[in-house]
């Protein structure tokens, strides 16, 4: 997966984001219903870097699939229809084992990369 990153941003590993794309997505829907682009704007803001959208669609129709979201076509007000994608209650119990797994690996992975060896 390739980002972009704004001009100062940090470069993330395309690694990490590979990781961690799934639980950003789930984030960025936890307001409420959004379509793609606007949860790609949504992340960049937030510091995480450009993410493709050929890289996020595929990502939210496994979510589809696996029903973490709902999808509803909703028309444009100037333009095309735009597909809302809404987190369901499988979605936000997923977000929430996602973060309190999170939280576990990264402080068991400080705790260790903190310990300098003498």
């Amino acid at each position: 997966m390739e980002t972009e990153q704004p001009e100062g941003a940090a470069a993330w590993p395309s690694d990490w984001m590979r990781a961690m794309l799934g639980a950003f997505t789930l984030r960025a829907l936890e307001r409420g219903p959004s379509y793609g682009y606007a949860i790609i704007t949504d992340l960049e803001a937030n510091g995480l870097g450009a993410v493709k959208g050929g890289t996020l669609y595929p990502l939210l129709t496994r979510y589809e699939s696996a029903g973490l979201v709902t999808v509803e076509w909703r028309p444009g007000e100037a333009g095309p229809g735009r597909k809302y994608f809404a987190l369901t209650d499988l979605g936000r119990r997923e977000l929430d084992r996602v973060r309190d797994e999170w939280s576990r690996f990264s402080t068991t992975s400080n705790n260790y990369l903190s310990r300098r060896e003498q």
